[in-house]
């Protein structure tokens, strides 16, 4: 039965219409991010009605979580990328190996970093960003978030290892539930129990933990492509270079995603908690656009490395071309719309009527809408290098937009601006990165090209 399902699941990746498959492993994958934005979104308005300093705290934590999610990327992405490519390849045994040592590391993993950041949590959180009227906040948020750490790292493999081999609806399904009971956990914990920023943070552990089990369960009852055994735990040399090469991309820009957040946060709070709630709201408001170009880009990548590992690169090429026009139109017309609306979306969650907060949200909204179109095309280029296993590359376009092109631009642009330059920094780094993305994009072209040709030639 397993096997009849991998074979289907083979020949859909090979053979289905690209304009009917992309969608198929997108759809799944941006409902599952959109719910998790969602429930991010449920967070940040229950805790900003506790008032401005509780919203600054869910910011803080936000550089924590991506901590955590940090390290599943490293481990997740790189497994992704890889398990595509063998069972392209059709070499299922090793897909099994690979897959079972990167998913017992990420869990021990998770126990350790666990055990580390609860024995030094305070200084965690001030130099995550929390300022001395938000701090007690933020340690009561990160508190319950940390125990669930193993859980969230296994969560993270197993949804883009399931992705790898054409389970994105099995997928959407795991994250999405938790994502969903978060919203019932959120009012439940925190004003019916009456615990406040820790009710939020209890519920948020207890929805990504309930996900882990979902997302595991197919591979306990051996329903995958892809096994999960104790015995197939093996580290091989090679399969860790092609793990950590790919998922080094993967790790660095989530890494600098966290610096990022921590440096602008620093720099906001510098200013005022006014001013680092408003980044927070912003930066909550516009998840919901990311989570849709990440869901796309995310379930477009297995398709761009299983068939690469099976030679057809004129598949490869009809991908690519599909998801940037589709990503980059769909960008221009999200854009629009949230720009319009941006007043009263930072509205929602400013529940203390906050001008300033109003209006540094504003700006920052309607600026990262203006090129939202960029931050498109940046990530269908970072998944297409990601999935054919091209790791300069896609190390050079994953790290642009939140780390060597936007830290800079946060350090300046306050120094200019001063609070109005907060607000504006991602906007002008989404704006810079047009100058990677644009002879990147063309690169891959050229590249699918050549390696056409060399088919052909050997034919």
């Amino acid at each position: 039965m397993a096997r009849a399902v991998s074979e289907e699941k083979k020949n859909r990746m090979l053979n289905e219409k690209i304009s009917k498959l992309v969608p198929a492993m997108a759809v799944p994958t941006i409902v599952a991010q959109l719910i998790t934005t969602i429930y991010n979104l449920v967070d940040t308005y229950f805790v900003s009605t506790l008032g401005t300093n509780a919203t600054a705290a869910v910011g803080v934590n936000n550089s924590l979580e991506r901590t955590i999610t940090l390290i599943g990327s490293l481990i997740g992405a790189g497994a992704c990328s890889y398990i595509a490519r063998l069972l392209g390849a059709k070499r299922d045994d090793d897909a099994n190996r690979v897959l079972s040592t990167s998913f017992f590391t990420g869990l021990g993993l998770g126990v350790l970093f666990m055990i580390a950041c609860k024995l030094f949590i305070n200084p965690l959180v001030v130099m995550l960003g929390a300022t001395p009227e938000c701090i007690n906040y933020s340690i009561d948020y990160a508190t319950y978030v940390l125990y669930a750490a193993p859980f969230m790292i296994g969560s993270f493999i197993l949804n883009m290892c399931l992705r790898s081999e054409g389970s994105a609806t099995y997928a959407m399904i795991g994250i999405g539930f938790g994502g969903v009971l978060n919203c019932f956990l959120d009012p439940l914990f925190i004003y019916t129990f009456g615990l406040g920023v820790a009710g939020a943070s209890m519920a948020t552990a207890i929805s990504k933990t309930i996900s882990f089990f979902i997302l595991v369960w197919p591979y306990v009852k051996k329903r995958s492509s892809v096994q999960i055994a104790i015995t197939k735990f093996k580290y091989v040399l090679s399969d860790i270079k092609e793990v950590l090469a790919i998922g080094s991309t993967s790790f660095f820009r989530s890494a600098f995603s966290v610096v990022a957040n921590v440096t602008i946060n620093r720099v906001a709070g510098g200013y005022s908690t006014a001013a680092l709630a408003a980044i927070s709201v912003a930066n909550r408001v516009m998840d919901i656009p990311f989570a849709v170009i990440l869901g796309f880009g995310q379930g477009y990548q297995p398709i761009a490395g299983f068939n690469w590992g099976a030679k057809q690169f004129r598949r490869v090429r009809d991908s690519l071309k599909f998801v940037v026009k589709v990503s980059i139109f769909g960008a221009i017309l999200f854009g629009a719309i949230l720009a319009l609306a941006a007043s009263p979306l930072i509205r929602v969650f400013n529940s203390q009527a906050d001008a300033e907060v109003l209006r540094l949200g504003v700006i920052s909204v309607r600026l990262q809408s203006l090129f939202l179109f960029s931050h498109a095309l940046n990530s269908i280029i970072n998944m297409f290098y990601a999935g054919i296993g091209k790791a300069k590359y896609a190390l050079l376009m994953s790290t642009a937009r939140q780390g060597y092109v936007f830290i800079p631009v946060a350090i300046i642009a306050p120094m200019i601006l001063k609070e109005v330059g907060v607000a504006s920094a991602q906007g002008i780094a989404d704006a810079l990165c047009l100058l990677i993305a644009v002879p990147l994009a063309i690169k891959a072209y050229r590249m699918i090209d050549k390696e056409e040709s060399a088919i052909a030639e050997n034919a």
